[in-house]
Parts: C-alpha cells; sequence; structure tokens
C-alpha cells in the first residue's frame, strides 16, 4: 500500500521536474522558452532563480522518494 503511494509521488515530481527543466534554457531568457528572442545574461533572476531552487527541491525531493522507494 505504502509502495504505491511513493510510486505515484514519485512520477508526479518526476512530470514536475522535467518541466521545470525543460523551462531552463542555457545562456537565454525565459522569454525565448515562449518564442521571443533574448539576450545573453550571467546571474539568474526573479522567476528563473526561483525555478533553479524549485529543481533542486524537487530533484532532491525525487532522491529522497527513490531511496524509500529502495528501502520499502
Amino acid at each position: 500500500m505504502k509502495s504505491e503511494y511513493l510510486n505515484i509521488a514519485q512520477i508526479v515530481i518526476s512530470i514536475i521536474l522535467i518541466v521545470l527543466i525543460l523551462l531552463q534554457q542555457r545562456g537565454t531568457a525565459l522569454g525565448s522558452a515562449f518564442g521571443q528572442e533574448g539576450g545573453y545574461y550571467a546571474t539568474r533572476r526573479g522567476v528563473q532563480k526561483k525555478i533553479f531552487w524549485a529543481t533542486v527541491l524537487f530533484g532532491a525531493a525525487f532522491i529522497v522518494l527513490s531511496l524509500l522507494n529502495l528501502i520499502f
């Protein structure tokens, strides 16, 4: 029973993680993901910074869920 919930949670986290990774484009602004021309920038600001940290958190959650699936 617990394993089923862990599997579903891991699938949901992995889908969210894929979307967050795809939203990050190296060397371009977030607008270029939606078809706008963008220039090069050196630091993450605003939305890009939040997406980066969300990716880190969801990546950590995915690793924890993977370890829990291994244990149970």
